[in-house]
């Protein structure tokens, strides 16, 4: 067979395929998605709603760059809704303490507020990484039980209400406030995602992360330390959780131990519609961002043409597993 038949045999153009969809399939959906929705609800491309849109996407950002990190090394978070409502609550009491026992200023109040929420992350990522690297137990089962042990602290402590009466100035720094048009949530998701972009990309820990999630034993072989840096994934992880778990605390007023409840799905769906593989070892921010895009989109479009919210749930499952078909294709050898 010549060079030139078989650079067209169905094997080969399986191949050029399977590139394509690799590299631009997932960077289509969103512009895709928008022109659909907008054909039915002309509102949606409104200039208030997309700033809407934008600012909505800026959460979801956050909570899909955390699973993103877990994802990349083949591993799993299914306590980041548990830990999102054990960060607002938590934080909201050392606010409130601080104000009726100690009389601190506004501005010592929101310190030590976003002071207890980053702890608090912290140690629910030192919990999972300690049990998934060093104790070597599934991260499915280790993040399944920090998620019943988060959210009971959070309702335990907060006797299963709200914890009101935060300062206004907290509101203002994480939620409020407007710069060149663009809300706080907004430019704190654009220095995240650089900071992080920059972790993975610019540094000997991000780059080995790949490798880990790659091939692990070859990761160990080639010296990386892999035990060390998948606990300190998760420990990272966690820590972006808690500073999306302090904006939407901001956002809402009040410290809530339901907040988290129904982020779970859609922080794994929008990083499995972006492009990660959870294979490991490919994806990075961009892709977080753009399936935050999408789910964020798709989300406000239902809400605009009034899809039943049940139905919305078989939607967003649909879209789960048509992106798990996609991975599965994709990864297909």
């Amino acid at each position: 067979m010549s060079l030139i038949a078989a650079a067209h045999t169905p094997t080969s153009w399986f191949k050029q395929l399977k590139g394509w969809l690799s590299r631009y399939l997932f960077w289509l959906l969103v512009p895709v998605l928008l022109a659909i929705l907008a054909a039915i609800e002309p509102r949606i491309v409104s200039g208030r709603n997309l700033l809407n849109l934008i600012t909505q996407a800026s959460y979801m950002t956050i909570f899909a760059s955390a699973q993103m990190l877990v994802i990349l090394i083949r591993g799993f978070d299914l306590s980041l809704g548990s830990t999102v409502s054990l960060v607002s609550v938590l934080s909201a009491l050392a606010m409130t303490a601080g104000q009726a026992d100690a009389g601190l200023a506004p501005a010592l109040l929101v310190a030590a507020g976003i002071g207890a929420g980053l702890f608090t992350g912290l140690l629910v990522g030192i919990f999972n990484g300690f049990c998934t690297a060093q104790l070597r137990v599934n991260p499915f089962i280790v993040t399944l039980g920090s998620l019943s042990v988060a959210f009971g602290i959070a309702s335990m402590v907060s006797g299963g209400h709200p914890v009101f009466d935060l300062p206004d100035a907290f509101s203002t720094v994480l939620y409020s406030g407007t710069w060149l048009g663009l809300s706080t949530p907004v430019w704190i998701a654009i220095v995240l995602c650089l900071i992080l972009h920059l972790l993975l990309v610019r540094t000997t820990f991000g780059r080995s992360l790949y490798l880990i999630g790659s091939n692990p034993q070859a990761a160990g072989v080639a010296g990386i330390p892999v035990a060390r840096y998948v606990f300190l994934t998760y420990m990272l992880a966690s820590i972006v959780v808690a500073v999306g778990a302090l904006m939407l605390t901001g956002r809402t007023g009040s410290g809530e131990p339901n907040l988290g409840g129904s982020l779970l799905l859609p922080s794994i769906a929008a990083a499995v519609v972006g492009g990660m593989s959870l294979q490991g070892g490919t994806g990075g921010v961009g892709n977080a961002i753009m399936g935050a895009m999408f789910i964020s989109i798709l989300s406000n479009g239902m809400n605009l043409i009034e899809i039943n919210g049940y139905l919305q749930d078989i939607i967003l499952g649909t879209v789960i597993l048509s992106a798990l078909y996609l991975d599965r294709f994709r990864t297909f050898r």
